[in-house]
């Protein structure tokens, strides 16, 4: 066994030691509907237990003033589910807990109020062409707050020829569960069919385009877009097109990015790149910002250390830059390609009945250090997406074994259930 497979199974050990059981016992609450500020009655609550993969392990009603009460048949793993209007709400079965109490939104296929802030396309080259990871961040500031949801909640376009490798979407302050955008049946035209809750959710897609030095690029945007930035690394070259401006914001030694702003649906829009080149990633872990403490809110804070707090390799991404806010904020999320690979740790813990899995593509990185204790579940979740990150990379370079891998990965995913089962999952 290798020096760091040794440390891994330490860590584990350790986090097993910090971690506690729930135990068997009748979980009670209420749900309430945000949208009017009432109790929610006849709504579907599931119980579900995680054991091999996602099982529901029993179900009930919310009676007319809201309340559930539901059975815990074991000391296993968690979650309540609550079925509304058909959008679910998740919250975890902490261990100990006995009051679980969820809140929901109203339902509109279309809700005034939801924009794009960002769109962030981040563009490289590698063996198999052009390699394309586009994140959404997108806002709902409804008011009354309600949740967009339907077969096309969010609405994005690629292009024709793109090859989708990765996918994966997360609600506010929640963790980034795989979900497949679904073809609308015009060529590059998807649809992602995931709830649109109040607050800021999040989207990205990794895919491939075929290339021979040039790549021209006509993106569209589904929603006003406040932002829509493209990020390539400096030996490539950009050259705008069409009637949207680009403002070339050059403060960053490895990487280059190109902003446009306001970007309307019926605006055309243009751009080619071409040349060969790699983002950065030996930068990552060289002290850094909280910018994607920034991006995320409190809510998604308390599961992501800052990059300032966090100075091992892969845990921040240097200074932050110091583009427009509010791109600034989203800068670290993108290039250290997070949300896809913490899909693929967490795609069997919260995905809901509309979404289709799909293999989330895992960047490149160093491996992770382990620390030297981590006795919070805070702690614990940061470590364990550093080490889920970190075994994904190995194997891909083919460092470890089938055997290996198998049962390194299969520690990691029991602690990492433990781990989540005592924090916190807003709805």
């Amino acid at each position: 066994m290798t020096l760091i497979s040794r440390m891994r199974f330490g860590a584990i050990a350790l986090l097993l030691a910090a971690s506690c059981s729930a135990f068997a016992a009748t979980v009670t609450g209420t749900v309430t509907n945000k949208t009017i500020n009432k109790p929610s009655g006849g709504d579907d609550v599931v119980l579900i237990a995680f054991g091999q993969g996602m099982q529901e392990a029993g179900r009930t009603k919310t009676d007319g003033k809201g309340h559930y009460s539901i059975d815990v048949p074991d000391n296993g793993m968690h979650l309540i589910r609550v079925d509304h209007q058909k959008a679910a709400y998740f919250q975890p079965v902490q261990p100990g807990t006995t009051t679980v109490n969820v809140d929901v939104y109203d339902v509109l296929a279309k809700v005034e109020g939801v924009s794009t802030e960002a769109d962030v396309i981040r563009i490289e080259t590698d063996q198999q062409g052009l390699h394309v990871i586009e994140n959404y961040f997108v806002k709902n500031e409804s008011s009354p707050p309600k949740t967009q949801f339907s077969p096309r909640a969010y609405e994005i376009y690629l292009p024709p020829d793109a090859r989708i490798e990765g996918s994966a979407a997360m609600g506010p302050g929640g963790m980034p569960v795989s979900s497949s955008p679904v073809p609308t049946g015009e060529k590059g035209y998807y649809a992602f069919v995931f709830p649109v809750r109040p607050g800021e959710s999040r989207f990205q897609v990794s895919y491939h385009l075929p290339y021979s030095g040039s790549f021209n690029f006509t993106p569209k945007v589904s929603l006003p877009t406040q932002n829509v930035a493209i990020m390539l690394p400096k030996a490539m070259k950009f050259a705008a097109g069409g009637s949207v401006p680009f403002q070339s914001i050059n403060d960053d030694v490895n990487a280059q990015t190109f902003l446009a702003r306001n970007v309307l649906p019926s605006q055309a829009m243009a751009f080619s790149v071409s040349g060969s080149g790699s983002m950065p990633r030996e930068s990552q872990g060289q002290g850094g910002s909280d910018a994607a403490a920034a991006a995320a809110g409190p809510e998604a804070a308390a599961g992501q250390p800052s990059a300032a707090a966090d100075t091992r390799p892969g845990g921040g991404l240097g200074n932050p830059i110091d583009t427009p806010d509010p791109l600034n904020k989203y800068k670290w999320w993108i290039l250290s390609g997070l949300a896809l690979v913490l899909a693929a740790a967490a795609a069997f813990l919260l995905r809901a009945k509309p979404e289709a899995a799909a293999p989330a593509a895992i960047a490149p990185a160093p491996v992770a250090a382990v620390p030297a204790s981590s006795n919070s579940p805070g702690d614990m979740l940061a470590t364990l997406k550093e080490e889920l990150f970190a075994l994904e990379t190995e194997r891909l370079e083919g460092k470890l074994s089938d055997q290996e891998y198998a049962e390194q990965k299969a520690a990691l995913e029991t602690v990492l259930r433990r781990a989540l089962a005592r924090q916190t999952v807003p709805s």
